[in-house]
């Protein structure tokens, strides 16, 4: 399909015409509705009803709950989230911190693909396990969150707002859970008030929920058998175990597939069918006459808004008169009611239902938008190219009117009809503008205190993920209506092992320059070499990089200059760092400046089957150790459990360490190690070890030393770790300086080979340790004595015990994160304890 006159006005476009491809989701390979979903949709576009789920972190929230509410009421349904779940474990890698948070923010997104949720967060950052809700609102900015809260409920509107957690079961669970809780019931009646958290309103309208309730089951009252003899006056309950035949499951089958999305916390879930049921607990507001429907005495209608009598007839009449082998034929209705909708007054339901109808509109005419990047990743400043692919597979009348993008400069005038699975194809050169917003995770641009991120734009508070501003805008022509549809710029390739795959376009600073290594550790007075990696995003850098040290720090040479020619291309430089005599850890930093610009930040990518790639942006950051450390020669065998990186820091001290799997675990393998140590929760996620625990314990018998870090009690893979019986508790000492006292001050592990002091504990992060041992056999000693304020000391933070010539240990001590963090006394602790005793090498225990 060739126009003459359509090239004369627009030289820099390239049309031509193929069959068709399919429906992108950002990030995602492409998302397509059946015709039973957009008869779904029809229904949803018909329903004017709101839910807002509060809870604390990532998998906090009940998918089954969700996906019954979106799917089976089909009310808008959102899941506030106030933390990212930094603070967590991660079962399938090795992200912490802030890069756990990314990873279980888009995991949370994933989840809601499956349940049709839609998501929200707060600015509060989870700074690790607490034990009541009044520590976590002293570390959260609570003002800050309490703000958040507001802004969810007065820009979602909800009719209903659902806690997931109890609000008076303060120290019965996770603070910030209960947290959640109390902060949702008294925001509940200030959204309401202008007075209250005023500069929204410039963004927002005040707005007064109907009723907020607490989803309740039997496990928060201990026993099925207590809930069902508990009083259950205030309580609604209904079946969520709802089949859709034209979806061709049930809810509850949904729901798993959604919580199934949270693979870093190890929730994967199996589908079940028939009855389910859920329960409500009102806390405030009108309860429901019918106790079966939450909504009840609530206006879900087009009626609850001005103009909408008139919508409400064209929606019930487009669902009645759906063809199910012709969805095209809704299109003459759908393109009546989409500019009904434009027409009334209440912004809220117009910006949603008016884009829930350009969908449907999309879907009837089975049209494929598209726009496409040739590179993934973009400086500010740099050219690229878009190609932009339009192809309607169903037959009925529809132009393309135009193609334009504020933010790309582009805006050319098509005005040509779309014919049924002929592709319509334009080619754009463009430029990245210098003022674009970078798209790495906006909450992480500035650093924020340990209870809150800190958030520039407030129109970006909430937002799951950066908002994208590099859009294509399509707009389209049906009859006397024109429909706009803008579409996120993506990238995507062909791989020969996976076929098409998609990533989201990235604008990203011209280089990456980060460090080889988080922690470079100097165990002795030597020099060490610190490399710094550079990495183009752009097709040729040159400029100068440093690292500036502080006193008594030195580096040769003093600078590098770099010139590197390719993008994506990169090249490591090496500085030969000399430390100071004494102990001490410093926190640096790269510089690289290319033409008067400085350039600090590292790019890190997290890659995994079930998100979309992520590129994340942080200044970077290594911490130098000097170590006041003795270490004897050793060789180590090393079980790695999730997402484990003891490790490498083992290895970085000059230890030999040999990774041993599942299958090199005979006793007669083991006799080479001097020590064995199992990375947390190997344990819990190695189900081979069940086969080899006699082997294990005989190594030890023999004189061998095992070093078990932490476990969960649950799905263990032996009954006994240790050769004596002990317990995994739930203990943890959540106060990351909590006093650690010594309970027999001459024990080995405070003394061979370094003497350890109470200041080995200064500094510490997030927490003491976790999962405890308790009910120990007698042969056991214990080292440490330490709890949180308020409560009785704890003393199964590290256990050891004599079996035959050998030591078996325990330790619950989050040494797993103190490393990362570059702990010094935490690596001489650890130290102590995987080094054999020689006092003790031919003593048998009797």
């Amino acid at each position: 399909m060739y126009h003459k006159n359509y090239f004369s006005r627009n030289p820099s476009l390239l049309l031509i015409c193929f069959v068709f491809f399919y429906f992108p989701f950002y990030g995602q390979k492409p998302v397509q509705w059946t015709s039973g979903e957009i008869y779904e949709k029809l229904n949803k576009l018909n329903t004017l009803a709101s839910v807002l789920y509060v809870a604390a972190h990532p998998d906090d929230e009940n998918t089954r709950l969700i996906s019954y509410l979106a799917n089976h009421t089909k009310a808008e349904t959102t899941y506030l989230s106030l933390t990212r779940g930094d603070g967590g474990q991660n079962l399938i890698g090795k992200e912490i911190d802030e890069k756990l948070g990314v990873l279980r923010t888009q995991e949370l997104l994933m989840a809601r693909l499956v349940d049709n949720g839609k998501q929200m967060f707060s600015r509060a950052n989870d700074f690790g396990y607490s034990k009541n809700a009044e520590e976590t609102i002293l570390i959260w900015d609570t003002e800050k969150i309490k703000a958040d809260v507001a802004w969810a409920i007065r820009t979602t509107r909800p009719d209903i707002i659902i806690n997931r957690f109890d609000h008076r079961t303060s120290g019965e669970t996770h603070g910030h859970h209960t947290a959640s809780a109390q902060l949702a019931l008294e925001i509940f009646d200030k959204t309401m008030d202008s007075s209250a958290f005023p500069e929204q309103l410039k963004y927002t309208e005040i707005w007064q929920p109907r009723r907020i309730f607490f989803n309740t089951s039997w496990w928060f009252y201990g026993s099925q058998e207590k809930f069902e003899k508990a009083d259950k006056s205030m309580l609604l309950g209904f079946d969520v175990g709802v089949y859709y035949p034209l979806l061709g499951k049930s809810n509850t089958e949904i729901s798993a597939e959604s919580r199934s999305k949270h693979k870093c916390q190890g929730f994967g879930s199996t589908g079940t069918r028939g009855s389910q049921m859920e329960y409500l607990e009102l806390l405030k507001g009108d309860m429901p006459e019918n106790k079966e429907d939450l909504f009840y005495g609530i206006n879900t209608t087009w009626t609850r808004v001005k103009g909408g009598e008139a919508i409400k007839k064209l929606v019930e009449r487009a669902i009645a008169d759906y063809d199910f082998r012709n969805p095209e034929k809704s299109v003459p209705l759908l393109s009546e009611i989409y500019s009904l909708i434009l027409n009334i007054s209440d912004q809220h339901w117009k910006k949603i239902k008016s884009q829930e109808c350009k969908e449907l509109i999309q879907a009837c005419f089975g049209l494929f938008l598209e726009a496409k990047a040739n590179i993934q990743i973009a400086a500010r400043g740099e050219n690229i190219n878009i190609d932009v692919e339009a192809v309607k597979r169903l037959d009925h009348q529809l132009s393309l009117e135009r193609v334009h993008s504020d933010f790309f400069g582009i805006d050319s005038t098509v005005q040509t009809d779309l014919i049924q699975n002929q592709k319509m194809f334009f080619s754009f050169k463009t430029n990245i503008p210098e003022t674009a917003n970078y798209t790495s995770p906006y909450w992480l641009r500035k650093k924020g205190s340990l209870g809150a991120y800190e958030v520039e734009n407030p129109e970006w508070i909430g937002k799951p993920v950066t908002p994208n501003e590099a859009n294509i805008t399509f707009v389209l022509k049906y009859k006397d209506f024109e429909i706009p549809v803008p579409k996120k710029v993506i990238y995507k390739f062909n791989s020969p092992e996976e076929g098409e795959v998609y990533r989201p376009f990235e604008i990203l600073p011209a280089i990456s320059v980060g460090f080889t290594n988080d922690v470079f550790i100097f165990p002795d007075k030597n020099n060490q070499i610190v490399s710094v990696r550079i990495t183009n995003n752009i097709d040729n850098s040159q400029g100068k990089l440093t690292i500036p040290l502080p006193k008594g720090w030195s580096c040769q040479p003093d600078y590098h200059t770099f010139s590197i020619k390719g993008k994506g291309q990169s090249q490591e430089f090496h500085f030969t760092v000399n430390p100071p005599k004494n102990r001490q850890t410093i926190s640096i930093s790269p510089v690289a400046e290319i033409d008067n610009n400085i350039f600090i930040d590292v790019i890190d990518v997290i890659k995994y089957d079930h998100i979309p790639l992520q590129m994340v942006q942080q200044t970077s950051i290594a911490k130098c150790v000097k170590l006041d450390i003795v270490i004897k020669p050793m060789k180590i065998g090393y079980i790695s459990g999730a997402g484990d990186v003891i490790p490498d820091y083992l290895e970085k001290m000059g230890y030999l360490v040999e990774h041993i799997s599942g299958d090199q675990m005979k006793v007669d393998q083991l006799q080479k190690f001097d020590c064995l140590i199992f990375g947390v929760r190997a344990y819990n996620t190695i189900e081979n070890l069940k086969y080899h625990q006699n082997d294990i314990l005989k190594y030890v018998e023999n004189g061998g030393k095992v070093v078990v870090q932490y476990n969960t009690s649950g799905s263990l893979m032996v009954k006994e770790l240790g050769p004596y019986p002990f317990k995994i508790s739930r203990d943890r000492v959540t106060l990351e300086n909590a006093e650690m006292r010594f309970i027999n001050p001459e024990h080995p592990f405070l003394n061979y080979p370094n003497k350890i002091m109470s200041a080995d504990f200064d500094f510490w992060v997030q927490e003491r340790g976790l999962y405890f041992a308790s009910e120990w056999d007698k042969k056991y000693q214990t080292v440490f004595s330490c709890n949180d304020p308020g409560e009785s000391p704890k003393e199964g933070s590290l256990i050891v015990a004599r079996y035959g010539k050998g030591e078996f240990v325990y330790t619950g001590i989050s040494f797993f994160r103190q490393f990362p963090a570059g702990i010094s006394g935490a690596m001489r602790l650890f130290v102590n304890i995987i080094t054999p005793n020689p006092s003790k090498t031919n003593e048998s225990n009797p």
